[in-house]
């Protein structure tokens, strides 16, 4: 557990096993946020309440990190990015926790994945937001009388983040970057699947030189250390990132503590539209790599692939033969594809597989065991999906691709909307009135138009409906980790009465 710039253990004791999704072998045991046996339900705050109370005095009047210069928090802040990127590139030294392979042991990712897609992500997002710390300004307004009236954009103070397993060091920066950018402290905690990436991070936050308190790591559960960053009273903000099914949750205890601001990252079903105008062979490699990127575990991933029945079969065909050459195993190696996180998701995804074949989809690639070891699961391919299958409404979060076919446009926009999520959608076409047309009346977060999936720093991100509430990344990001105080001063105060 880090705080105050400081590993302890438990105040419990405890521990808990992180597992190599690869062998499903302990990897070692963590420090969990947790209470002492016996202790009544308040002490639930034990672990945390020692981060929240570190993370309040960073936060003091007076305190080293709320008297630093902007553009010196922004300098820390490109510092530990540049820590990061000093560990993702010690491949032939003789360090052994390096971040990439530590991403990879706990989380079964292709190593080559972590160095250039999860390691760069969080070095971009630090040095993006680094760069915002001395641009976060009010305005004036010209209000009527004799008065000068401004805003001032100030920070919100402890927040509490909470963050998914798909991708640890990833998310860790996302939540990271505004927070920090905008001068608020942290108390996160990591998923309990994935600790071991942002608790070598958190080294590297002393080494950066970032003051005491700022930055607390508590791994722990969900039920446990989760509970308690949600509904902790003297946290002032809360972010998530996970299932919809969590995310009621952390709002319900949010609304039964203290009213903590709100932002979720949450679930998502998302619609990739192809039309029978696009590239079909651009169209079905964009589309097999926004299913399977990352295992399938991907909150956005395209899982309801809408084909135009004039080149479904086509797609169909070749997209089953793209999986099929899909090659899985050892992260360690050269392949594309590893192990789902744990035997609860493994379990899971293996439930729908088997819900699609009884439902009457027809399994085209894939829905089997790969392996002995570990929990590798076969790409998977169905064709012939509707709408009211449980593989076509449910989040997977999985290889598992479904394939569904339409006629035309206000058809595919009605049926690509009937869901409950809305955190992103493609379309494929060469018609960019067609393809504005779909993006303008889509009720998602995200639209990528002849791509998929390209989320940058730069670029807001979240969802509508029970996808989530508020954005992570870009500008907009910055508006949920700060206040918005409104001045008024009377210049003539004789006038001004």
């Amino acid at each position: 557990i880090f705080i105050n710039n400081q590993w302890h253990d438990a105040v419990s004791g405890k521990t808990f096993p992180t597992v190599n999704p690869t062998n499903g072998e302990v990897i070692c045991h963590i420090a969990e946020g947790d209470a002492p046996a016996g202790e009544p339900e308040s002490q639930w705050f034990a672990d945390v309440d020692l981060a929240v109370k570190a993370a309040k005095a960073a936060f003091k009047k007076g305190s080293a990190w709320r008297t630093m210069d902007a553009s010196r928090r922004g300098l820390l802040m490109h510092k530990l990015a540049d820590l990061i990127e000093r560990d993702r590139k010690q491949l032939a030294s003789d360090r052994t926790n390096l971040v990439p392979e530590l991403e990879s042991l706990d989380n079964g990712k292709p190593v080559r994945e972590a160095f250039h897609c999860d390691c760069e992500g969080i070095i971009n997002v630090l040095r993006y937001y680094a760069g915002w710390t001395d641009k976060i300004h009010g305005k004036t307004i010209p209000i009527d009388g004799p008065f000068m009236c401004y805003t001032r954009h100030e920070p919100i103070g402890v927040c509490g983040q909470i963050i998914p397993w798909n991708y640890p060091m990833l998310m860790a920066g996302w939540k990271f970057g505004p927070a920090l950018a905008c001068g608020n402290t942290i108390v996160m905690k990591p998923a309990e699947q994935t600790p071991l990436s942002v608790l070598h991070i958190c080294s590297l936050v002393v080494e950066a030189g970032f003051p005491p308190g700022v930055i607390n790591v508590v791994p722990g559960y969900g039920s446990t250390a989760g509970a308690a960053v949600a509904r902790h009273p003297d946290i002032d903000k809360i972010a998530f990132t996970g299932s919809t099914e969590v995310g009621r949750l952390i709002m319900a205890a949010a609304g039964d503590s203290n009213l903590k601001k709100v932002t979720l990252e949450l679930g998502g079903k998302s619609p990739h539209i192809i039309f029978d105008d696009a590239d079909i062979e651009e169209a079905i490699q964009i589309a097999h790599d926004g299913l399977f990127a990352n295992h399938g575990q991907n909150c956005c991933a395209g899982s309801r692939i809408y084909v135009q029945d004039t080149i479904y079969d086509e797609f169909v065909t070749k997209s089953a033969k793209l999986a099929s050459e899909r090659t899985l195993g050892d992260p360690f190696l050269d392949v594309q594809q590893g192990p789902q996180i744990d035997q609860a998701q493994f379990d899971k995804i293996m439930g729908l597989i088997q819900s699609g074949i009884e439902q009457g989809a027809n399994l085209k690639y894939g829905g089997k065991r790969f392996g002995t070891q570990g929990y590798f699961i076969e790409p998977t391919v169905f064709s012939d999906v509707k709408d009211d299958m449980r593989i076509a409404r449910e989040e997977i979060f999985g290889p598992v691709m479904q394939i569904l076919k339409f006629s035309t446009i206000d058809e595919v926009i009605e049926r690509a909307n009937d869901t409950q999520y809305g955190l992103a959608a493609g379309v494929h076409t060469t018609d960019i009135k067609k393809a504005l047309h779909i993006s303008n009346h889509i009720r998602a977060g995200s639209v990528w138009i002849n791509t998929y999936d390209y989320v940058t720093e730069h670029t807001p991100f979240g969802g509508y409906k029970m996808s989530g509430i508020g954005r992570e990344l870009g500008e907009y990001a910055l508006e949920h980790y700060s206040e918005i105080k409104t001045v008024t001063v009377a210049l003539d105060v004789l006038e001004a009465k």
